[in-house]
């Protein structure tokens, strides 16, 4: 629809069904209404042309559920998409150039033909852009120009994927502008992760982006990640008495890649001793009777986090009967667990170089003293920083 005309129909309320879909209730969605009459006025204001042809995206941030650090050694995972999102107006260009502008950040503007890996642009929100266009021509996808802006409840640095969220809005807009839509879910989340792995130059796992794809409350096994079982988990947090809280512990993770490749590289160092790639091609009691050849191939560290890996796998489906039977204080218990593995064993609630800056422990300490016998708490997502999960 015309660019005018898409902002009278969010603003009378024509548009309120489609908004549901993502924001689940009339309440939540009618907020949205003045967020997306935002994005489409901040897009005249930078491209100009009120009656182009527009169209409106949206990409959900996510929470982990459960699984810490288990999806890039193809463990298994629960995860939920939610209401917080990332939203983008979009419209073609001719000039065979894809330009995005961010509320609050410069433009990100990259050339359909200038694809290759830019050493200058690592980390930066413009190589997720230019590796997501690169892997669509890899794989044979159409890819051209055009031009968006976009707003994002999923702020940086939260630990609710406010970087996989970005990169699924982006493939999500090339898939519907210029491939019918016919890209699955579970492919742009696969496209995402590559732009991330290769381009921006973070080795993170798959989790994010499958759970910002796909959507909804899901089981996700890695084991093959190329087809990766997903499935739905029928649970209604609104009847079991709880609320999940993401708090912000006001730690910033922006410099910590380095924190977050040493847990995939150790695991992966553990599992290498075994002559395999990834753990989940370990066998678990295999490994426990070979630890001291671990520790002698690899570090102590390694050991743990390789631990921590096998039992927050399997974890994953102990939750997830808990929920099916619902039995809500043995998944609290399950949680709780969980966080003291990902503390102790994968050690990512700090940093050690910053040992003296330890925003998500003094965060899970409150917590535990608040919620103690009531609720549960634990590190939520990379760590090290950010964000924890409380219910």
């Amino acid at each position: 629809m015309k660019l005018s005309s898409a902002k009278k129909e969010i603003e009378s309320g024509a548009l309120l069904d489609s908004f549901k879909k993502a924001y689940v209730t009339d309440e939540f969605a009618k907020a949205q209404y003045e967020r997306y009459a935002k994005v489409l006025d901040d897009f005249v204001t930078v491209y100009g042309g009120a009656d182009r042809e527009m169209h409106l995206f949206s990409a959900p941030g996510r929470s982990e559920i459960g699984g810490n650090h288990t999806d890039h050694n193809h463990g298994c995972v629960l995860a939920a998409a939610i209401s917080l999102d990332a939203i983008a107006a979009a419209s073609l260009n001719d000039t065979n150039t894809v330009n995005i502008k961010s509320a609050g950040y410069k433009m990100d503007s990259v050339k359909c033909d200038d694809l290759e890996i830019n050493d200058a642009d690592v980390g930066k929100s413009r190589s997720l852009v230019r590796g997501i266009m690169a892997r669509f021509k890899q794989l044979g996808y159409k890819i051209g120009g055009f031009d968006a802006t976009t707003s994002s409840q999923v702020l940086s640095g939260s630990g609710l994927s406010s970087s996989a969220a970005f990169e699924v809005l982006v493939g999500t807009m090339l898939n519907h502008l210029f491939n019918d839509g016919k890209i699955s879910p579970v492919e742009i989340a696969q496209i995402a992760q590559f732009a991330e792995n290769v381009h921006f130059k973070k080795p993170c796992g798959l989790l994010d982006q499958m759970a910002c794809s796909v959507g909804g409350f899901v089981e996700i096994d890695f084991k093959d990640p190329a087809t990766p079982i997903i499935k739905k988990v029928d649970f209604d947090f609104s009847n079991c008495g709880h609320s999940l809280v993401i708090v912000d512990s006001k730690g910033d993770h922006s410099e910590l890649t380095d924190e977050y490749a040493a847990v995939r590289s150790e695991m992966e160092a553990a599992a290498a001793v075994f002559g395999k790639k990834v753990l989940r091609d370990v066998d678990e009691n295999e490994f426990i009777k070979n630890i001291p050849l671990v520790r002698e191939k690899t570090n102590d560290r390694a050991v743990l986090r390789a631990l921590h890996f096998f039992a927050d796998s399997n974890r994953v489906e102990k939750e997830v009967n808990a929920l099916k039977a619902n039995d809500f204080e043995l998944f609290k218990k399950l949680i709780i667990e969980s966080g003291d593995s990902s503390y102790k064993y994968n050690q990512n609630v700090f940093a050690p170089k910053l040992t003296a800056t330890q925003p998500v422990s003094v965060a899970l300490c409150l917590s535990e003293r608040i919620l103690k016998g009531r609720g549960a708490w634990r590190v939520h997502g990379g760590g090290f920083a950010g964000t924890i999960q409380a219910f």
